[in-house]
């Protein structure tokens, strides 16, 4: 197999957009869509009210929680303390998807447990780097990890939810989604699954081995990350708008040397979406895709 340096590179490669059922559009509607007004807020208390609302309309007593990783999830997981303290809740477990939403909780006084693959996990909440709009198909782990995070652990305790929200800003939620989807993958032979990835959206995306430090690059640089679990990260970043997340996820999930990735899928799902007017409640009952 030829080195990237010596043939056409898969991540500068522009050539005519080739047609692919990868990028057909079909939708899947959310089953319920409302509105919480509040007057008008800045960003920051914008997102602070959709955290405090998940944890105040779906946290209940006794309950098993996975705790999600950002922002928004920090600031639930603040408030789900206060309300500890405070007695409003009760009988409360975390269940953490990084060290940063571990060492959060831990100081918020929420009692935590880790995950395994028997855990019942009543709720979570999670950031989100995007929502596809209508589906409510996410993208995650966009963001540089830190040590002893997971993408695998994230999605495993979102799965393992018999109920989910995403709490995102409104520019987080749209059709046509572009930039990267992560796609964990076997180190040895990294680079034949890079290029069995680019061939498939050639045109549509650019694929780069993910760095742990310095500057990103196709090769990922002297020191590409490498997981807790070993597996190194492709960023496929896609320059052409997505028309379908779920079929792109779908085929990722078929390449060879292809550990997991990035998207989400979850049913039932609920996206709050934080904005200045108020918050969106967007809900996935059930899998009612549509042509």
């Amino acid at each position: 197999m030829a080195s990237v340096a010596s043939s056409s590179s898969f991540s500068t490669r522009h050539l005519l957009r080739s047609p692919t059922p990868l990028l057909g559009r079909r939708r899947c509607r959310p089953n319920f869509l409302s509105m919480v007004t509040r007057s008008c807020l800045d960003d920051s208390s914008a997102l602070l009210h959709a955290a405090e609302y998940t944890v105040d309309n779906y946290v209940k007593s006794g309950m098993v929680v996975g705790l999600g990783s950002g922002h928004a999830s920090g600031m639930a997981i603040q408030h789900l303390g206060r309300q500890l303290r405070t007695g409003n809740l009760k009988d409360i477990v975390g269940i953490p998807m990084s060290v940063a939403s571990a060492s959060e909780a831990a100081k918020a006084g929420i009692p935590l447990d880790t995950y395994q693959e028997s855990s019942q996990i009543d709720f979570a909440f999670d950031d989100a780097d995007a929502i596809e709009e209508g589906t409510l198909v996410a993208i995650i782990g966009r963001r540089k990890l830190q040590g002893g995070e997971s993408i695998i652990q994230e999605k495993s305790i979102i799965n393992a939810s018999n109920k989910l929200v995403f709490i995102i800003e409104e520019n987080q939620y749209k059709g046509g989604l572009e930039g990267s989807i992560p796609v964990l993958i076997q180190s040895p032979n990294w680079m034949a699954t890079a290029e069995e990835i680019d061939d498939m959206f050639l045109g549509d995306a650019e694929v780069w081995r993910r760095p742990s430090m310095g500057q990103a690059g196709p090769l990922g640089g002297d020191f590409p990350v490498v997981t807790r679990e070993g597996h190194n990260i492709l960023d496929v970043i896609f320059t052409s708008p997505i028309e379908n997340l779920a079929e792109v996820a779908k085929s990722l999930g078929k390449v060879d040397g292809v550990v997991d990735h990035g998207v989400v899928s979850k049913i039932p799902c609920t996206v709050i979406i934080a904005s200045q007017n108020g918050l969106n409640i967007l809900d996935k009952l059930t899998a009612d895709i549509v042509g």
